[in-house]
C-alpha cells in the first residue's frame, strides 16, 4: 500500500503497524516520536496502530547536543 512518510510517497506492506514500519525502517522505536494523520501516536500504541492505505506519517528523531 502507498503512505506519505517524512513526505514521500513509499510502499509498505498491507496491514503493518507503526512498530512494523519502525521495524522496516530500522528504527529504534524508543529514540523517536511518531506522528500518523497529524496526531502523535503514545509509543505503548506503536505495536497495536495500523497504517493505512493514504495515511500521513512522520517520524522524528530526537537529536542531544551540547553547547559548543
Amino acid at each position: 500500500m502507498n503512505i506519505s512518510l517524512n513526505g514521500e510517497q513509499r510502499q509498505v506492506p498491507d496491514g503493518i503497524t507503526v512498530l512494523g514500519l519502525l521495524d522496516v525502517l530500522k528504527i529504534q522505536p524508543q529514540r523517536v516520536a511518531v506522528e500518523l494523520n497529524r496526531e502523535i501516536v503514545k509509543k505503548d500504541r506503536y505495536g497495536t496502530t495500523a497504517i493505512a492505505e493514504g495515511d500521513n506519517i512522520e517520524v522524528v528523531s530526537f537529536m542531544s547536543g551540547g553547547n559548543d
